[in-house]
């Protein structure tokens, strides 16, 4: 199990016509994810989901709160002592061509890790080029094709599967997949979405997805808990199925709204929740972080600071202080 409670991450930015400035990523957010489950953060560009990706993966530092490794806070921990933690927790990185060492070969790429694990565990060397064959078979590609040749050899969909085999070698707990199949040809992508859900099933590996596409997030895991992040604020917690048949945040909503379908194939009854322009710039002093954005904003909301949490009338988490069930209605095509 791997929690985190109260997570902040600020980048300073220097120089510029403006000078030296702090811009929030992560403004206090609390998370969980259990070995074998799914957890998906979404969002629109800058929301802070791959920064609370690439923290919990041990890969970059935050300023405030507490991660926490089965029951172990990771601050308690020197940097050494915190590498056998966060050996268990892998990421995919978005862009599988630079994710990959152009001057090595798959054998080689995928040899590294694994001779470090025989070394560790006293296994011999035999044992590593057959891992290295078992893994790329484990992930759909043939290893006698694939072990001997370079990146730019493989299509973008191969090169990803062996980005995900490499992670394998770890024997992780969890696999973080940042945008894991943005990077690859549309036909393609659906077999990487079914290649991390038959890895969770069938290995018990747990799942976070970061993704600002609400479909591949239910595809990955509909039993499983979505995360809606805005401006390094979760605004919106509970399960999958649960968010997206009714979604009570407007920004939730205004995603869901984003989603093509083709015309006539519109839920009965549904609307369509569409953010208002910005009329002024930054955000509300001390209120909420969506109010200026927000077709139900009130006076409320310019000047207070919902809290995530549950009232009587929903059954997920929000940060809203007008939260309304809509069944949302998707932008249709081809009207």
């Amino acid at each position: 199990m791997i929690t985190g409670t109260g997570i902040t991450k600020i980048f300073k930015q220097r120089g510029g016509v403006l000078g030296a400035r702090e811009v929030p990523a992560l403004r206090g957010v609390d998370f969980a994810i259990a070995k074998g489950g799914a957890v998906s953060f979404i969002g629109e560009s800058g929301s802070g989901k791959t920064t609370l990706g690439r923290i919990i993966a041990g890969l970059e530092t935050h300023d405030a709160g507490e991660i926490v490794i089965d029951g172990v806070p990771m601050s308690t921990l020197s940097h050494r002592a915190r590498q056998p933690y966060f050996r268990r927790v892998q990421l995919i990185h978005q862009d599988p061509y630079s994710a990959l060492n152009p001057t090595r070969t798959i054998h080689q790429t995928l040899e590294a890790p694994l001779r470090l694990r025989a070394k560790r565990t006293g296994r011999p060397r035999s044992w590593v080029d057959g891992r290295a064959a078992e893994l790329l078979a484990m992930v759909g590609i043939d290893p006698g094709y694939v072990l001997p040749r370079y990146p730019h050899q493989l299509s973008g969909g191969m090169r990803q599967r062996v980005v995900i085999a490499r992670a394998l070698t770890m024997d992780p707990e969890v696999l973080v997949a940042d945008e894991a199949v943005s990077m690859i040809d549309v036909s393609l992508r659906l077999g990487i979405l079914a290649l991390l859900k038959d890895l969770r099933e069938r290995l018990g590996v747990g799942v976070l997805f970061i993704t600002h596409d609400i479909a591949t997030a239910r595809y990955i895991g509909d039993d499983g808990e979505l995360y809606v992040l805005y401006r390094g604020q979760v605004v919106e917690r509970g399960t999958t199925e649960k968010i997206i048949a009714d979604p009570v945040h407007p920004y939730t909503q205004s995603l869901l709204s984003a989603i093509p379908v083709l015309h006539g194939l519109e839920r009965p009854g549904a609307e369509r929740v569409v953010p208002r322009e910005m009329q002024r710039e930054g955000l509300p002093d001390g209120g909420c972080l969506f109010a200026r954005r927000c077709p139900f904003s009130t006076e409320r909301c310019e000047s207070e600071m919902p809290v995530l949490g549950r009232d009587g009338d929903t059954d997920q988490e929000h940060a809203c202080f007008h939260p309304r069930r809509r069944s949302v209605i998707p932008v249709g095509v081809g009207e």
